[in-house]
């Protein structure tokens, strides 16, 4: 005959247990969870993945070296203008993109770069309806505008698109 004492240990013991092994696969689910969660949703830029500090530089570089919007909008060539803000991280992933469509297409095409933050460009985030950065805008020779992009847009897309509007225009 067991004595009574010994079984309730038994019991008392199993049920101590229980509960630490439910915590620890609920922590190693939630992990699970968090891990494929990042994997799933990690931004992409292209192929390649740029550091912050190089899409940074390269956004600066290219708001350095873009075409004054005033400028753009006096000439008869086809424009495209980028709504950005250098805090945007999708506007640094962005800017090697769009630095290759400069670089590609700049002699036929107006790059335009307008700083949301910056409070001149009131009149004009407003008249395209900026609503999110990077806001990408397409605009024939008669500055209609032709295509709107907002957010992440991929190389080939935008390629695509720009050399589309450039054979309207030819």
């Amino acid at each position: 005959m067991t004595h009574p004492s010994a079984s309730h240990q038994s019991v008392s013991h199993q049920s101590v247990s229980h509960p630490f092994r439910s915590r620890w696969i609920s922590i190693a689910l939630i992990l699970g969870f968090a891990v494929v969660t990042f994997i799933l949703t990690h931004p992409q830029t292209n192929t390649l993945r740029f550091s912050t500090v190089s899409g940074l530089m390269t956004l600066k570089e290219s708001a350095k070296t873009a075409m004054p919007y005033d400028i753009a909008m006096a000439n008869q060539k086809p424009t495209l203008i980028e709504f950005y803000a250098d805090w945007c991280t999708t506007c640094q992933g962005l800017a090697p993109t769009l630095a290759m469509v400069d670089q590609k297409f700049g002699p036929d095409l107006n790059m335009v770069m307008l700083d949301i933050d910056n409070p001149q460009w009131r009149s004009q985030i407003k008249d395209f309806q900026v609503n999110g950065v990077p806001h990408l805008i397409l605009l024939d020779t008669d500055h209609r505008v032709m295509d709107t992009f907002v957010g992440n847009i991929s190389g080939i897309v935008l390629r695509d698109r720009v050399v589309h509007l450039l054979d309207r225009t030819i």
